[in-house]
Parts: C-alpha cells; sequence; structure tokens
C-alpha cells in the first residue's frame, strides 16, 4: 500500500508497504546530477557520491563496509544526469541498523583529506574503462553531439582535468548548494512499520536545512548533425536517433510502445531484420531517455566497419516505416511485453523503491501497477502512429559513429 507523509522539516517521503516480503529498501534522492553542474565542475556529483562511503564521525570506510555486509544487506549509490541516489537494501529484522548506517554517511561523512587522490586514481579508471569500452562510450559521444557540453550533454564521470581539480571545499560547497530539504526525496519501499520509520528520520534527517534547488534553466536544444570519432577499432558503432519527449509527458506510455516494436526485444522490428534477416549486426537496440523537460529516442548498432552505411540507412528506413506500417498484432504484443516487464520489475523491494520516487520526483503524484497497466491497454494503434510521425518528421536525425570510418562515408546517406 503507497502513502505519501512529511517529515517535520518538510522532506517528501513516499513508501510502499509490503507485507509478504522480508526485504526493507531505502533511498534518500538528491535532485542534483551532472546535468546541473558548471563545466568547470563536471563530475562534482559523481566524486562527491564516492567520497560519502570514505568514513564518518563514528565509523571508518571498513567498519560501514563490514556493518553492512554483516547483516547481509546492500549499501550503495548511483549519479545519474538530475539525481544523486544513496540507498540501503537489508533484511525488514535489521531496518534500524540499516536506517542508522544510511543516514549516518549522508549526515555525518568526514570526507577524508588522504581519500581524495585514491578516489580521483578510481574515477580517471572508470573513465578508462569507459573509452576502452565503444559500446559503452558511444552513448557519452552520442549526449555529447545532441545536447553540447554543457548541462545534459556533459558525462556524468566528468574529465580527467575537472576530476583533478576537486578539492574539500568543492565539495562541501556542493553539498551546502543541493543537499538540503527541498532537493530531497526518501522513498521505502518493503516490509516495515510506517510509523517507527517517520519516528527515526525525523530523528537523523530531521536536521537537514532548507536547501536551494538547482536552476532548471531553457530547455536543451537537440541538435540533428553528424558526428565521426575515429578510433582503430575492429567494429564501427553507431548512435542515432531524434528528439524525444520528457519523462512526465502524455505521450509517454505511447513511446514505450513504439521503442518496444522498433528495436526493444529480440522479436523487434530492429533485430529481426538487420541482425536475425541480413546478419549485419551482432547488437542492435533502440533506447529511449526521457529528462524533466526534454529526451531521446535512438537506436544503438554495432556493426562491421564496411556495413555502416548500410546499417545506418536501413535505421533510418525503420524508424521512417513506422508511422505507416504498425499493425493491431505488433501493437498488442508490445503491450503484453511492456506489462509483463513491468509486473516482474516490481517484484523486488528496491525496484519499487526506485518507482515510488522517480514517480513523486518527475509525476508529483503516484501511479499504481494498476493504472499503469491500463493507460498501456487504452494506447490506440492511431496515437501510436501519430507519435511515430511527430517525432521522426518534426527536426531531424542525429548521428553518432565511433570507429575506423570516414566521415564521408556517412555524411551523405539519407536519414
Amino acid at each position: 500500500m503507497f502513502k505519501k507523509y512529511h517529515l517535520d522539516n518538510g522532506i517528501p517521503l513516499v513508501v510502499e508497504r509490503i507485507e509478504n516480503v522480508r526485504s526493507v529498501s531505502l533511498g534518500i534522492w538528491v535532485k542534483v546530477g551532472s546535468r546541473y553542474e558548471s563545466p568547470e565542475r563536471n563530475g562534482v556529483s559523481h566524486f562527491l557520491e564516492h567520497m560519502f562511503f570514505k568514513g564518518t564521525k563514528k565509523r571508518s570506510a571498513r567498519d560501514i563496509a563490514v556493518e553492512i555486509d554483516s547483516v547481509g544487506g546492500e549499501l550503495n549509490a548511483f549519479t545519474s544526469r538530475e539525481a544523486t541516489t544513496f540507498y540501503v537494501k537489508v533484511l525488514d529484522e535489521h531496518i534500524d541498523r540499516g536506517i542508522d548506517l544510511l543516514t549516518d554517511i549522508f549526515l555525518h561523512s568526514t570526507f577524508p583529506e588522504d581519500e581524495f587522490e585514491k578516489e580521483k586514481r578510481i574515477i580517471k579508471e572508470e573513465i578508462k574503462m569507459v573509452e576502452d569500452t565503444p559500446d559503452d562510450y558511444i552513448h557519452d559521444l552520442f549526449y555529447q553531439a545532441v545536447w553540447g557540453h554543457k548541462g545534459i550533454g556533459q558525462s556524468i564521470l566528468g574529465r580527467r582535468e575537472t576530476i583533478k581539480s576537486f578539492g574539500r571545499d568543492d565539495l562541501m560547497d556542493h553539498i551546502k548548494k543541493y543537499y538540503g530539504t527541498k532537493d530531497t526525496v526518501i522513498a521505502c519501499a518493503g516490509n516495515f512499520q510506517p510509523d517507527k520509520l517517520i519516528a527515526s528520520l525525523n530523528q537523523t534527517l530531521g536536521s537537514l536545512r532548507r536547501g536551494s534547488e538547482p536552476k532548471k534553466g531553457n530547455k536543451p536544444e537537440f541538435n540533428p548533425s553528424t558526428y565521426v570519432h575515429s578510433k582503430d577499432l575492429s567494429e564501427a558503432h553507431i548512435c542515432m536517433g531524434v528528439e524525444g519527449i520528457p519523462l512526465a509527458s502524455a505521450d509517454r506510455y505511447a513511446l514505450y510502445l513504439l521503442n518496444s516494436i522498433l528495436g526493444a526485444g529480440v522479436s523487434s522490428r530492429l533485430f529481426q531484420e538487420i541482425r536475425e534477416k541480413r546478419g549485419l549486426a551482432y547488437s542492435i537496440y533502440s533506447f529511449m531517455a526521457s529528462y524533466a523537460d526534454t529526451g531521446m529516442w535512438s537506436v544503438y548498432a554495432g556493426t562491421a566497419r564496411k556495413r555502416v552505411g548500410e546499417v545506418i540507412e536501413l535505421i533510418a528506413e525503420e524508424m521512417n516505416g513506422l508511422r505507416n506500417t504498425i499493425t493491431d498484432t505488433e501493437l498488442q504484443r508490445a503491450k503484453d511485453q511492456m506489462k509483463g516487464n513491468l509486473i516482474m520489475g516490481l517484484e523486488s523491494t528496491s525496484s519499487r523503491m526506485q518507482n515510488i520516487a522517480r514517480q513523486e520526483i518527475y509525476y508529483g503524484r503516484y501511479y499504481s501497477p494498476e493504472q499503469t497497466l491500463k493507460e498501456i491497454d487504452i494506447v490506440s494503434l492511431d496515437q501510436v502512429r501519430g507519435l511515430a510521425e511527430k517525432l521522426v518528421a518534426r527536426g531531424g536525425m542525429a548521428l553518432t559513429v565511433l570507429g575506423h570510418v570516414e566521415h564521408s562515408q556517412v555524411s551523405q546517406l539519407r536519414l
């Protein structure tokens, strides 16, 4: 059962109590990520996320690791373009210990100076790993090509030169500016007593001050250009797509279904046509990325260098043809696939915690699984076809290629 509360200092607390499970997942969501960083401080949100686990006033980094392992739990964090999230997942009998650990690192981390250089080296290795993994790296390059080197186009990890420059003052300034009651949402899902949870959180997170939400700025402009990044690789990696929709758009369910039909599964058009029928790509899929005010609807493919042009044209042909060719059978299959994925995805308390937190942040309300299933069912064939036409026709297609490819191989293609 879903409920929404507020702590004494105004922080929203969204909860979903599930009595027939034995775990609890609790997350603290701070509504700031890489898109809100200045170019000079790109990567500070992610760097700070790492540093929170380096010790508190009463626990060393080793104490934190030993304590969460001793109860078989998970204590971790992740950074995205619009949020930084800290979470704990434990058995319901260890909820008090889980709350204590999570709130201790969030409120009382000491950010020891002697850990800075070590963590900078770790993040630089993380950056190298992405750059050495072309099917990951192409996505960062695509974001930069589409949205530029500021705001939402920035890397979550940051750049080597910005990581090198971070000092303790940078982290404390970031916390002071953003880690407050106006920026924070708490979410909890699993088997717990709401009254005890609220009392415990009021004693800890109740000390947070007001804070200030990140300045949203203007909606970023989607840039439908073609970029080729030359790198000596055996394969070429492609990202191409069009401007999408914001997360809270009324068209979101239609786009989920459209994406499923195009390339989100082994029965999808792209997989069947390009991989199975023609054998042109080992990996190919479509994906949608949606944010507070914008989004993208895109395709990734890895293919042989000499097949780049052919694969790009086939993808464009599939995307352009959706508006006239989607059938009722395809739409129904996409609905069944989406409903199955939704229900199976909500079987873990961590998934449910993330779901209710994102709904609070982006929708400002709760949609039950039953409501969501109903919204999926009522999407019509005309809606899906109409959205395909609107998205593909409205502003051109962006294309980024990574590999040993000449710009002339792709610059004249029909997109």
